[in-house]
């Protein structure tokens, strides 16, 4: 891939009528300029989407868009606010990570559900469906950063009593680019996972 080709968050717009009519996805590709964090790139991403529903997921493939029809079903047969991808529950799972950073992935996993309790399978995932109304209150309401983001709109989604249901999926490793996990990265995990214990 070329050196100038950047990777920008990938905002799936559902724009049927109905859902069970299955939907047109229409593609927005918005670039920003810098690092402005993810909360801003989903507020980004809102004022171009024109369903009732907003499908979230990784850009550079390590999300298969094959799961999208399933996120839907689920929200079908649940009427879910949310909807969330999971790695570790029915026939989720990871692939293309060594033993280091799955093991890190799982010690994660495990920390946020002794601590947060926060009643799906995995908190870390960003696969997701939203109702577009509760996205919108979920950004407004959560003030973490990078992938702590992620976890408190579950854990506030929980908070205002929205329903979240779970479908299984494969996470593969990034097809572009690097990861960026590092020790900071899991420093600053850490005290997301504190700051969220705290105000729950």
């Amino acid at each position: 891939m070329p050196d100038n080709i950047k990777i920008f968050a990938l905002l799936l717009t559902i724009v049927a009528a109905s859902v069970k009519a299955y939907p047109v996805v229409m593609e927005v590709l918005r670039p920003r300029g810098g690092k402005l964090g993810l909360g801003t790139a989903y507020i980004h991403g809102i004022k171009h989407a024109t369903g009732n529903f907003v499908i979230i997921m990784d850009a550079d493939m390590s999300h298969h868009p094959k799961f999208i029809p399933q996120l839907i079903k689920k929200q079908e047969e649940g009427n879910y606010d949310i909807v969330t991808g999971t790695r570790y529950s029915g026939d989720g799972g990871v692939y293309g990570w060594d033993l280091k950073r799955k093991c890190i992935s799982r010690g994660a996993n495990f920390l946020t559900q002794v601590l947060l309790q926060p009643g799906v399978s995995d908190l870390t995932g960003s696969f997701r469906l939203y109702r577009i109304e509760v996205l919108q209150h979920l950004i407004t309401s959560c003030i973490s950063k990078g992938y702590v983001f992620q976890m408190e709109m579950i854990i506030r989604a929980r908070q205002f009593g929205y329903s979240i249901g779970e479908v299984p999926i494969s996470f593969v490793d990034r097809v572009y680019g690097e990861s960026k996990l590092g020790g900071q990265e899991v420093v600053d995990f850490l005290k997301g996972v504190l700051y969220l214990f705290a105000s729950t």
